[in-house]
C-alpha cells in the first residue's frame, strides 16, 4: 500500500489494475486503518478517475456475500436498482418509494415486468432507506433466500448493504472518521448485492454524473441513468432540471431533463421534506396510496425512469402513466405490504 500511497502523493491518480490492487488490500484486512484513510483523503481531494471507479468497482463486486439469486437466474434480465449515493439535501425517501411503485406497476403488452433489488443502508440523518423501510414492517435483514422469494413474488426485495458487504468493516472506522463523501460513496451503488445490470443511480455532485456513466458501461451495464438535479438532489428532482448521463448498449450520452416537460408541477424542497423518521414512512405510505400532491410527483417520475430502464415501458410519458395507475388502484400499497410479510415468512 505504501507504493500506492507515494504514487497519489505525487499527484498521479491510479490506473484499473492499481486501484483493484489498492481495493483488495483494503477490503481484504491487509491495510491499516492510517493507510486507509490516506488514500481515501488523497483520492477525493482531486475526485476519483474513471479506471479509479472501475477498478475498485470490480474488487467491491468480488467481496459481496450472499447473493439473492443466481446470475444465470432469467429474472435478472429485467432487474433493476435505486439506490443511490446519498449526500445530498434529505427530503423523503425518493428512491424506496419508487422501487416499490415500479415493482407494482404493469409493463406494456408483451414487454417484462421490472423486478426491483433495492440496495441500501443506514443514513447519518436516520432516516435512510433502511430506517424507513423497517418503519414500513419490512424486515430489513431479511436472508438472501428471503429476497428472493420477496423479488419472485412482491416483484421487490431490500438488500441491506452490512448484510451482503462484510468487507467493508476495514474501512468503516476511516469513512466515518473523515466526514466527507469518500469514493466509497460511488462504489455503493455499483455493488448491487443481486448483480442488476440495470440502474437508476442518483449522485451527490453533478460531476460524477457521466464518470459513474462511464464505470457502469465499461462495467457491463445492459442500461442505466445516472442523474444529479441541479437542486442538489440525486434523484430525478421535480425542483429544478435535471442532468441525465443514459447508458445503453455501452455508449453514453447525456441530457439536461426537465419534468416541466412533462407537465409536472414545479416543486420545491419544502414540499418534499419529512420531518422525521415516523413523517417519512408515513409520506411514502400516502404516495404507494396515490395521495395527489408534489410527492406523488416525484416518485412518479422517477418510478417511470426505472421503468424504462427495466425495458418494461418505452418511454417516460406511458411509463408515469403506469405508476399512476399503480398507485390509484392500490396495487403500490398491495406490494409494500406483500413485501413485508414476505421479508419476514420462514423459508
Amino acid at each position: 500500500m505504501q507504493d500506492i500511497l507515494h504514487h497519489l502523493l505525487q499527484g498521479h491518480s491510479l490506473d484499473e489494475h492499481e486501484a483493484g490492487r489498492a481495493f483488495q488490500l483494503i477490503l481484504s484486512g491487509q491495510a491499516n486503518e492510517s493507510q486507509v484513510g490516506a488514500l481515501l483523503a488523497l483520492v477525493a481531494v482531486r475526485g476519483p478517475v474513471l479506471d479509479e471507479v472501475v477498478g475498485a468497482a470490480r474488487v467491491m463486486r468480488a467481496h459481496v456475500s450472499s447473493l439473492p439469486i443466481a446470475a444465470d437466474d432469467p429474472l435478472r434480465a429485467s432487474l433493476i436498482d435505486t439506490c443511490g449515493t446519498g449526500g445530498t439535501p434529505k427530503l423523503f425517501n425518493i428512491s424506496t418509494a419508487s422501487a416499490i411503485l415500479a415493482a407494482a406497476a404493469t409493463p406494456a403488452p408483451g414487454r417484462p415486468r421490472a423486478f426491483v433489488a433495492k440496495h441500501g443502508g443506514r443514513s447519518r440523518s436516520g432516516r435512510g432507506s433502511a430506517e424507513v423501510l423497517a418503519a414500513l414492517g419490512v424486515n430489513i435483514d431479511a436472508t438472501p433466500a428471503q429476497q428472493a422469494r420477496c423479488l419472485r413474488e412482491a416483484g421487490v426485495c431490500f438488500s441491506f448493504a452490512v448484510n451482503h458487504h462484510p468487507a467493508m468493516k476495514f474501512a468503516a472506522g476511516p469513512r466515518k472518521s473523515l466526514g466527507f463523501p469518500t469514493i466509497f460513496n460511488l462504489l455503493g451503488p455499483l455493488a448491487n448485492p443481486a448483480q442488476a445490470q440495470r440502474q437508476l443511480m442518483g449522485v451527490y455532485e453533478k460531476r460524477y454524473a457521466l464518470l459513474v456513466a462511464q464505470a457502469l458501461a465499461r462495467l457491463g451495464a445492459a442500461r442505466a441513468m445516472v442523474v444529479h438535479g441541479n437542486d442538489g438532489l440525486d434523484e430525478l428532482t421535480t425542483c429544478a432540471p435535471t442532468l441525465v448521463a443514459h447508458v445503453e448498449a455501452g455508449a453514453v450520452r447525456t441530457e439536461e431533463f426537465d419534468a416541466a416537460a412533462l407537465g409536472i408541477p414545479r416543486a420545491t424542497h419544502a414540499d418534499l421534506a419529512a420531518r422525521d423518521l415516523e413523517g417519512a414512512a408515513d409520506l411514502v405510505r400516502a404516495v404507494l396510496g396515490g395521495a395527489a400532491g408534489p410527492a406523488l410527483n416525484v416518485v412518479l417520475l422517477n418510478a417511470a425512469a426505472a421503468l424504462v430502464v427495466a425495458g418494461a415501458h418505452e418511454s417516460l410519458p406511458a411509463a408515469m402513466a403506469a405508476a399512476q395507475h399503480a398507485a390509484q388502484s392500490g396495487a403500490g400499497l398491495r406490494t409494500h405490504a406483500q413485501l413485508a410479510a414476505l421479508s419476514h415468512e420462514r423459508e
